[in-house]
């Protein structure tokens, strides 16, 4: 008995529509940033690193793409004790890029398990070497070579994985906050000793200086007195040599002159009272005398 052409036709869709399933999951593309490793009940059986149109066995191959591009990886902050037994906290970051996606498989499998494990290789590294590394040379050129050496011993650790680490950076090396408080303090107590020390010297210049300044002042005063007793003493000998002269020349004027000084410093105040005898010398000239 034949079929009816609508059979034919529904088998032929059927199988058509089967072929195209087929055809698009036996189909994928890989991009520049990709690289595939197609599997094939779960043993891999190719590797494509290249970018383009590519084709697998549906239903029996799947594919595990992994990042051809570098990966950053930045462990944790880790404390290291240098050689000159100070201590550090250095934060470190690396880049990497999976250089053998099939050990990257076999024995990781994915990212976030090879970040997990770098950060255990390169902190461990970085205090192997940090370790025979004084701080001085840490802050200095030597640095480079001491990212050098830890990025070698990192690559040496990660072949097995697939792994190529393409550069390690120190981004951050600080001391450690009971080390930072230590520091700080001593350099405030050490800025206050100074400052003590300035203070002491400034009022030991200050007391020099007042010092050397009394005694040019005393100096300066007892020579002005000196010499203003020397011109008052040559004034006072010129004043008695006048009066000398003058009281030889006529000793009655001079007497009669004296004696109108005596009355006018003597009188010349109301509140002054003078006890004298009558008969006293100083009423000499104011005596009543009769006219001739």
């Amino acid at each position: 008995m034949t079929q009816a052409p609508e059979t034919k036709y529904t088998v032929f869709t059927i199988i058509g529509v089967i072929a195209l399933i087929a055809l698009f999951n036996s189909v994928f593309i890989v991009k520049e940033t990709e690289q595939v490793l197609v599997l094939q009940f779960g043993d891999p059986k190719q590797q494509i690193t290249e970018p383009g149109l590519h084709f697998k066995v549906p239903l029996i191959q799947n594919l595990k793409f992994f990042e051809r591009r570098i990966l950053n990886v930045d462990p944790p902050a880790e404390e290291v004790l240098l050689s000159d037994q100070k201590r550090l906290v250095v934060d470190t970051f690396a880049r990497y890029r999976i250089s053998d996606m099939l050990k990257f498989y076999q024995t990781l499998g994915t990212e976030f398990a090879a970040q997990q494990r770098l950060y255990n290789i390169i902190n461990a590294s970085m205090r192997s070497v940090l370790g025979k590394a004084t701080l001085p040379g840490i802050l200095s050129e030597e640095r480079k070579n001491l990212m050098r050496q830890i990025q070698n011993d990192v690559n040496t650790e990660t072949a097995r994985f697939g792994i190529e680490i393409v550069d390690v950076r120190i981004v951050r090396a600080d001391l450690p906050d009971e080390v930072t408080q230590a520091t700080f303090n001593r350099m405030r107590s050490e800025r206050e000793r100074e400052a003590r020390e300035a203070r002491g010297e400034g009022e030991e210049l200050s007391l020099q200086i007042r010092s050397k300044a009394d005694k040019e002042k005393t100096v300066l005063l007892s020579e002005a007195k000196r010499d203003s007793e020397i011109i008052r003493g040559e004034g006072d000998k010129e004043a008695i040599a006048t009066y000398a002269k003058a009281f030889n020349q006529s000793p009655d004027f001079y007497e009669f002159y004296r004696s109108m000084e005596a009355y006018r410093t003597s009188l010349s105040n109301d509140q002054k009272t003078l006890i004298l005898s009558p008969e006293s010398d100083f009423f000499k000239y104011l005596e009543n005398r009769p006219s001739r």
